[in-house]
């Protein structure tokens, strides 16, 4: 038994590590919601802003765009020339992405600087991913509508995830320490 923990033990470390980060900013995230209920900003802050930024990115590119409070459940409505075609909910925020993101880095960490900026810089990317993905997709329900299903649970996930794994295969392949002692 000690002779297999000494021989995966870099793969050991890195499964707790991630399962250490990616459950404590988890609950630090669930916290957060749990607090931001009542706050001026529905139904969370992040939400709310993902929800705004879209209506801006949708109203640039020539489409009336409206967002309302949905009077049933904590979601935004996103509103095109007066047609409802969807909502922003807690889930289409990306945090929840981001938090996977940040827990993979942190367990495949390299020098301490390289690693924040990357975590930043990773953030911001994916963040922006997600901002362009709600727009497609409230693009494509608006145009496409009969594609809804495939749209929302095929193509629209692969983008954010594809661009997390990018992300992750470029981090391991050339800022990890993982790269480091393979050269």
């Amino acid at each position: 038994m000690k002779a297999l923990l000494i021989k995966y033990n870099s793969v050991i470390k890195f499964i707790l590590t991630f399962l250490i980060v990616y459950f404590s900013l988890s609950v630090a995230y669930k916290f957060y919601l749990d607090f931001s209920n009542g706050s001026k900003y529905y139904p969370d802050y992040f939400t709310n802003l993902v929800a705004k930024q879209s209506q801006i990115l949708l109203n640039e590119i020539g489409y009336n765009t409206q967002i309302a409070p949905h009077p049933n459940e904590p979601s935004i409505k996103l509103i095109v020339n007066n047609k409802y075609l969807a909502r922003v909910i807690e889930g289409c925020n990306g945090i929840s992405v981001i938090i996977l993101f940040i827990a993979f880095i942190i367990a495949f960490s390299g020098k301490l600087k390289t690693t924040i900026l990357y975590i930043l810089v990773g953030s911001v990317l994916i963040y922006i991913i997600n901002l362009i993905r709600i727009v497609i997709l409230t693009l494509g329900l608006y145009h496409y509508p009969w594609h809804k299903e495939v749209l929302h649970a095929v193509i629209f996930p692969s983008i954010i995830y594809g661009m997390v794994f990018l992300l992750w295969m470029y981090w391991v392949n050339q800022c990890s320490n993982l790269k480091k002692k393979n050269d």
